[in-house]
């Protein structure tokens, strides 16, 4: 099976440089506009092309989050970073809106696109409908089990990116509105203000009944590469350097079938310890822990030790050289990384007076790679007799060969095309639909208001045929907002039920809902989990099918208009 790729936060410059050196074969980072960490550093123009850069040299994918909600009045701007992002020669765009998707699918076909976790993707309905919007990757919610995430990448031949370690939050990410509704930050807009963290008790006492713990997986990595994940993400933009450094040195370990450090881990950063209950399912009371006086004590214990291991270049990457010393010819040094060659050469060397330049001579000067990322491998030299070579004139050969190979490995851009998107003003509609949501239908008989549509949870319609008929006509079906993969055949015999009963209407709060009613020729109405504050994105919808929207209710009025 393929190796799975350690995927790292780089929150900042000293986070990236962290993961890097620690051995991430990819890292995530945020520009400064429009990614799900607005708090964060981040990344400004200059910064995302020197990141950039420094990744490709050391065989490092950068995937760039642009992973927002976007409003009409900001995509024109949005479209800048993802020329910029283009530019810079990122390996991937993170996106959660399809507004996003469409932008990059136009303007930058050649950019893999990755569905973010904030897209509430978290069975295979929704996995076939990020596949069909051009999606390569998917990146799930964190809520599920190994048995879900082996059964979803087992049934898609797209990229399956899971969490493996970091923080949980109390909702599932993209579905959660606690942060806009108690301080006006929103999460889908990147200014989560982790009000889950609060002190908020249960009616059993038991304080911050919100905050889980940290989850850990790294003892369970077997497991997800029999389950098929291509991809490990570790949670944690807004992290110190030396967590980033922690979490992938004990990720590495675990691959690499050494025992991970995981004292180390747990003290740079937990909640009173780490829990897997999602992915074992066994999710209860010890799933949930606070930031402790104890917690902040032991990250200070093991700061020094953790920053000691990304203090140096990490040489990671293999090179080969061959050399050639022969009289009255310059000496010759090549070196390469299995792609670029590099060649470069001196004065011819001398007649040896004492001693003759020796092959081992040669190996230690040029193995020297200190410094850089580059690895000795190999060396071929054609060496004649009696010949010297200064040390000093070995050493100036390779630093110039490999300052010029470190050149050639420089990112390649992607080209982008400054495809007009139309932003469409939509017409009123010629009569003000009522609708009105109820729980059950007890509350029906109660209601004195005038309505032209009934929603109602298909559940309690399949419940009530009987009631149900008598509202036949006005019946509006609300789907589930999260369909775990166990019951994903039960969301289809629900579907098939109603259109027997001549139900044909339907409300999805999700992408993945939504793809599977629409195959089987619902007539899908958008709720508001979709979360919809453009119009692009609401044409993109329309173009799947769906026939109206409820916008997000984080939009203001004068958005919506």
């Amino acid at each position: 099976m393929t190796k799975m790729e350690i995927l790292a936060p780089a929150g900042g410059t000293e986070q990236l440089v962290a993961a890097v050196r620690c051995g991430a074969d990819a890292v995530y980072l945020g520009t400064s506009g429009f990614n799900a960490r607005q708090n964060a550093r981040n990344f400004g123009e200059v910064q995302l092309a020197e990141a950039i850069e420094y990744c490709a040299q050391r065989n490092v994918q950068v995937h760039v989050t642009l992973n927002t909600l976007i409003f009409d009045n900001e995509i024109s701007e949005l479209k800048k970073h993802i020329k910029q992002v283009a530019e810079c020669g990122a390996n991937a765009i993170i996106a959660q809106d399809l507004a996003t998707a469409r932008l990059v699918r136009e303007c930058c076909p050649d950019m893999p696109l990755h569905a973010s976790t904030q897209m509430t993707v978290h069975n295979s309905l929704g996995v076939e409908a990020a596949r069909e919007l051009g999606f390569s990757r998917v990146v799930l919610a964190r809520e599920l089990t190994l048995d879900e995430i082996s059964s979803i990448a087992k049934n898609t031949d797209i990229e399956i990116e899971t969490f493996i370690h970091g923080a949980l939050c109390t909702c599932v990410s993209g579905a959660c509105y606690l942060s806009a509704m108690l301080g006006g930050r929103s999460g889908n807009r990147g200014r989560c203000a982790q009000p889950c963290r609060l002190n908020f008790t249960n009616r059993h006492g038991r304080e911050y009944a919100l905050s889980l713990k940290d989850m850990s997986y790294v003892k369970s990595l077997p497991k997800l590469m029999e389950a098929g994940v291509a991809s490990l993400k570790i949670e944690g933009r807004m992290k110190r350097p030396e967590y980033v450094a922690a979490a992938v040195t004990a990720v590495k370990s675990a691959l690499d079938g050494r025992e991970p450090d995981m004292k180390q881990l747990e003290s740079i950063f937990s909640r009173d310890g780490f829990t897997d209950g999602y992915l074992t399912g066994k999710r209860n009371v010890y799933m949930y822990g606070r930031r402790k006086k104890e917690d902040a004590q032991a990250s200070q214990s093991v700061m020094g030790e953790l920053a000691s291991l990304y203090r140096a270049e990490r040489q990671s990457v293999n090179v080969g050289a061959e050399i050639s010393v022969r009289e009255n010819k310059p000496v010759t040094l090549t070196v390469n990384d299995g792609i670029n060659f590099v060649t470069v050469e001196s004065v011819p060397p001398q007649k040896a007076i004492n001693r003759s330049t020796t092959s081992e001579d040669i190996y230690k000067a040029i193995s020297k790679t200190g410094g850089t990322p580059f690895f000795l491998e190999g060396l071929r030299a054609h060496l004649d007799d009696g010949l010297a070579v200064s040390g000093s004139t070995l050493n100036a050969l390779r630093r110039d060969a490999l300052e010029k190979l470190l050149e050639l490995r420089k990112p390649v851009p992607k080209s982008f095309n400054d495809v007009p998107i139309e932003i469409k003003k939509h017409t009123p509609a010629a009569k003000k639909e009522v609708r009105l949501r109820f729980e059950d239908f007890s509350f029906v008989s109660k209601n004195k208001c005038r309505f032209d549509k009934l929603i109602i949870p298909v559940k309690e319609i399949l419940s009530n045929s009987g009631i149900a008929n008598k509202y036949k006509d006005k019946l509006i079906a609300e789907l589930p907002a999260l369909v775990w993969e166990n019951d994903v055949n039960s969301l289809e015999q629900d579907i098939e039920s109603l259109m027997k009963m001549g139900i044909t209407d339907v409300i999805c709060a999700n992408i993945g809902t939504a793809h599977i009613a629409l195959a089987h020729g619902s007539t899908v109405h958008g709720d508001m989990g979709l979360n919809v504050l453009n119009s692009v994105s609401l044409e993109e919808y329309k173009a799947l099918g769906v026939a109206d929207m409820t916008v997000s209710f984080e939009a203001r009025a004068a958005k919506i208009k």
